[in-house]
């Protein structure tokens, strides 16, 4: 089965007075129908352009970006308006229309879409319902919270029944008990409907919170992509290892001693790994941090740990972290 989402070597190139800015370069990434596939990165990495380019607001300066087998640079204006029907969007500050109630805004696109007022007011009440917000239909923007506006901008974009939710930094104006809130409301919806989720974020929590795959941006170019228990569990690239340690003072200065990072799950947290270790070598270690963290619904938990001075002692001790199924990655930690 072909990716829902195709981005082949999609490049976009801006003229400014100062000359040009590249804003991506030669990007691919592919999205299969059903995921919920993050786009982090920090500002100007790119996401918000590439995010754009999926529905061609951006077009591409060079590559293809193919939405379930259609070729949007190959299309009339006519069928892009019409492929744009199923690609959603919902953004950063809402964008609801101020001078309308709440189920008017939900009733907008129905209405562009030609659907008839009863039938449109009708979905729009079933689509309150699923946000929790049947209580608020005739209330205005200007009297509810992010966390409703943003639940509201929810349902109008999915009002269509559109194949695609693209989320540019939806939560990121929301404190952090209503930015789960809304996740959890993403993920319902993802299996609701089976729509496919896109989402354009700088934390990675949120990636770990909500997606399956994710793709790490880096000024422009494409840093490191794949499953996100995989990327947390073993980083490969210095911006994939930046963004997954966020949090931790672990930088890029070797002070010349041992450190390790190490990831498990839930079915290696019921052994006492560490004590054991400690007893197995009579040898103590530090435990330099320690965070348990939710990725796709799963505990996962790190720990950085300060090994013996002693090579000979730290290369077993690594042996047997590893022979216990735990993911070990040496690090640089400054103390």
């Amino acid at each position: 089965m072909k990716p829902i989402i195709q981005i082949k070597n999609v490049s976009k190139t801006f003229e400014s007075k100062s000359g040009q800015v590249k804003a991506l370069q030669d990007i691919s990434i592919d999205i299969e129908k059903g995921d919920i596939f993050g786009m982090i990165g920090m500002s100007g990495a790119g996401k918000s352009t590439l995010v754009r380019c999926i529905n061609f607001l951006e077009r591409p300066t060079e590559g293809t970006v193919v939405i379930d087998g259609k070729d949007l640079g190959q299309i009339s204006d006519r069928e892009l308006r019409k492929a744009r029907m199923e690609i959603a969007m919902i953004f950063q500050h809402f964008n609801l229309l101020m001078q309308r109630t709440v189920i008017d805004n939900v009733c907008f696109p129905l209405e562009i879409a030609g659907v008839k007022k009863k039938q449109a007011r009708e979905r729009a009440r079933e689509l309150l319902q699923i946000v929790g917000l049947e209580s608020k239909e005739k209330a205005y923007p200007t009297q509810l919270s992010g966390g409703q506006k943003q639940r509201v901008a929810i349902a109008r974009a999915i009002a269509n029944n559109p194949k695609i939710l693209l989320c540019d930094e939806a939560t990121s104006a929301l404190d952090p008990e209503t930015t789960n809130s809304i996740l959890k409301l993403l993920k319902d919806i993802n299996i609701r409907f089976g729509i496919t989720i896109v989402v354009i974020t700088h934390e990675m929590k949120v990636i770990q919170e909500i997606c399956n795959k994710v793709a790490i941006l880096n000024g422009g170019e494409l840093a490191e992509t794949g499953y996100v228990k995989d990327i947390f569990t073993e980083p490969k690239t210095e911006e994939a290892k930046r963004l997954v340690y966020q949090g931790t003072s672990i930088t890029s200065s070797m002070k010349g001693k041992r450190f390790v990072r190490i990831v498990y799950s839930e079915q290696s947290s019921f052994e006492p790994v560490i004590g054991n270790m400690i007893l197995s070598f009579n040898t103590p270690i530090n435990i330099m941090s320690a965070d348990t963290r939710n990725i796709g619904g799963k505990a996962m938990g790190e720990m950085v740990l300060q090994l013996p001075q002693e090579d000979e002692i730290a290369e077993k001790m690594i042996t047997y972290l590893r022979a216990r199924k735990l993911a070990v990655e040496e690090v640089e930690l400054n103390v």
